[in-house]
């Protein structure tokens, strides 16, 4: 792969990218890079959120800059605060070599003589937002007339905000003779429009297809009646313990609501929108960063400046109105290499929405069912399980030991292991083993049992049915391995691939989660599957797959398989009495540092929930 030294960039910025930890370039900064630097081009790079689209154009603009100059000679416009203070934090890094370049950060919500100080002490890089750089130019705070380079970031959004007027009123008080370079997510009709008017036969460069969504993110969708659509967001988030989440919803009055809601049900959660207060959405953002807040529920204006790169998850309350804008929250994650999953929670009327946005993306949904309760149950005692395993101990106890254990003496170690699992986990398996199907299409259910579905430290109270029932032909596998081993959806499909020898498409439906996974195929691949992973290890680690005795995807199966010993045990149970130590495949495991590695894992997230409703199973 292609190196920074390759692209042309000058030593001093080669020193801060090497101090950046970055190693090799993306591609839409090995495309923009080379280009910018060598010619004197306008410039139109469509690329999505979060793939390094601010150093693609932040380094050539260094490197043109005169910064014995105090003239301001690079304007640079996002959409948000947020956006605006990422980008001028990335510049001040990308260029701390460089002695006497100042870049100057300009926003609503801060006060503008502080900001026209700074700009009056020399400020050769402007990054602004469209409203506050144009009352500093309506004021004469801000001179842009000799500008060599303007640098419209996130443009579609910028235009999906109102600020088409804006621009062009900025873009009129700078000279003919500049530079513009528009990155964007999408092509709408309003960024072309802009390229036209001012742009100068712009070159066009493009990451992946035009307006596509990226192929890092795995899209799922959720059909629920509407007035399950709350319970079904609750049930999303119990059957992924590990979730960092952003959940978008249409309006301010819905995105309040839902967090409230989620607050009050034990959830870390809060909200992002317009009404909250500036402070207001930095304390909220600060916290979203240190995931003290593992679900974020934002508006698509508020969440525009939002730009973490280990989200796992990003969720569809509501569908926008606007494809375009679907394609944005879905770049929310999947970033920085790493993959993710966008979810939809949908009605029926709506799934004609869901077609139009797979021809806009070019990528097809996933269509899976809200887990059920009984299967969520599954889940957070193997997460239990990984969680004591993995506690690091505290060697005051010590101290106590000796009482502990005289009261524990007459306990053999099954029983007393049953027991210690039982402590969380009975609370919440005597409701949810009793929870209906959020799937069902019945018009006489209402929403009892999904208020106040949480009880005394961590009752779930929810019902359901389980993901993507293969009814097209399709066999559904158990494996026993997951997040645990460094795998994602992602890195566990292209292991799947290369030990199969398969094409990637013959593997679909790719669920990880803890310590193990599910997948399906056709069903002429069995044969061929169960053939492969017998007797299969890696790293001296027998890796089990079986066919799964719920058809939902919970992970049952009949027959025999072998523990990591290698030996054979009998497997003929139903779902509701598997075995209990499958977490790890049944005996012992190894710890991930014996699988290969994946930095992108969708579920090493943790952010601990800190409600005293629900002390455990997080």
């Amino acid at each position: 792969m292609t190196k920074f030294e390759a692209l042309g960039l000058q030593k001093s910025l080669l020193n801060a990218i090497s101090d950046l930890g970055f190693e090799s370039p993306s591609e839409v900064q090995e495309k923009c890079i080379p280009l910018l630097l060598e010619d004197d081009t306008d410039l139109v790079a469509l690329a999505q959120t979060g793939t390094g689209k601010t150093a693609a154009f932040g380094f050539p603009l260094i490197q043109k800059i005169n910064s014995e100059s105090r003239t301001t000679q690079g304007l640079i416009l996002s959409p948000t605060r947020e956006l605006c203070l990422q980008i001028t934090n990335e510049i001040k890094l990308y260029s701390k070599y460089e002695k006497g370049i100042n870049v100057v950060a300009i926003y609503g919500g801060a006060s503008i003589t502080d900001q026209a100080r700074q700009i009056k002490r020399g400020a050769q890089i402007i990054v602004g937002t469209p409203g506050r750089m144009k009352d500093m130019i309506s004021r004469g705070l801000v001179d842009i007339s000799k500008i060599d380079y303007c640098i419209l970031d996130e443009a579609d959004e910028m235009l999906n905000m109102g600020f088409f007027e804006d621009i062009k009123d900025i873009l009129s008080n700078t000279p003919d003779e500049k530079n513009t370079w528009l990155f964007s997510a999408t092509m709408p009709k309003e960024v072309s429009v802009i390229a036209k008017r001012f742009m100068n036969n712009p070159q066009e460069i493009t990451v992946g297809a035009k307006n596509a969504g990226t192929s890092t993110v795995q899209h799922e969708h959720y059909v629920v009646s509407g007035r399950d659509r709350y319970p079904a967001l609750k049930r999303l988030a119990d059957a992924n313990p590990g979730i960092f989440s952003v959940v978008f919803c249409r309006t301010k009055r819905d995105t309040q609501r839902v967090a409230e809601k989620l607050i009050e049900d034990g959830y870390n959660a809060g909200a992002l929108h317009g009404d909250l207060s500036q402070n207001q959405r930095d304390l909220v953002m600060n916290s979203f960063r240190k995931k003290q807040i593992q679900m974020l529920v934002a508006t698509d204006v508020a969440a525009r400046g939002i730009d973490v790169d280990d989200i796992t998850h990003v969720i569809n309350y509501q569908l926008p109105d606007e494809i375009e804008t679907y394609t944005h929250r879905s770049g929310r994650t999947g970033r920085a290499g790493k993959s993710g999953i966008s979810m939809v929670i949908v009605t029926r009327s709506e799934l004609r929405k869901i077609t139009a946005i797979e021809r806009k993306i070019q990528q097809d949904f996933i269509a899976k069912k809200i887990p059920t309760g009984i299967e969520i149950c599954e889940i957070q005692l193997y997460h239990l399980v990984n969680k004591i395993k993995d506690t690091e101990i505290n060697e005051d106890v010590n101290n106590y030991l000796p009482a502990i254990t005289d009261v524990l003496k007459d306990i053999d170690r099954d029983e007393l292991i049953k027991k210690i699992v039982s402590v969380e986990f009975t609370r919440f398996f005597k409701y949810y083993s009793k929870s209906q199907d959020l799937n069902s299409s019945g018009s006489d259910r209402r929403d009892r049992g999904e208020r106040g579905e949480r009880g005394e430290r961590g009752e779930r109270r929810e019902r359901g049915s389980r993901d993507d029932a293969p009814t097209d032909g399709s066999v559904r596998y158990f494996i026993n391995v997951g997040e645990k081993d460094g795998y994602d959806w992602m890195s566990l499909k292209d292991f799947l691939k290369d030990t199969l020898d398969v094409g990637r498409d013959a593997i679909y439906k790719v669920d990880t989660k803890e310590s193990f996974s599910f997948f399906n195929t056709d069903a002429e691949h069995t044969e061929q599957i169960l053939s492969t992973f017998s007797e299969f290890k890696v790293d001296g680690r027998f890796v089990n797959v079986e066919v799964s005795n719920n058809p939902g995807g919970s992970g049952g199966g009949g027959g025999r398989r072998r523990d990591s010993r290698g030996r054979d045990r009998d497997k003929s149970r139903s779902g509701g009495d598997r075995d209990k130590n499958r977490s790890g495949g049944g005996g012992r495991r190894r710890d991930k540092s014996s699988f290969k590695s994946n930095s992108g894992g969708s579920g090493n997230s943790s952010g601990k929930r800190r409600s005293k409703k629900r002390e455990g199973f997080y």
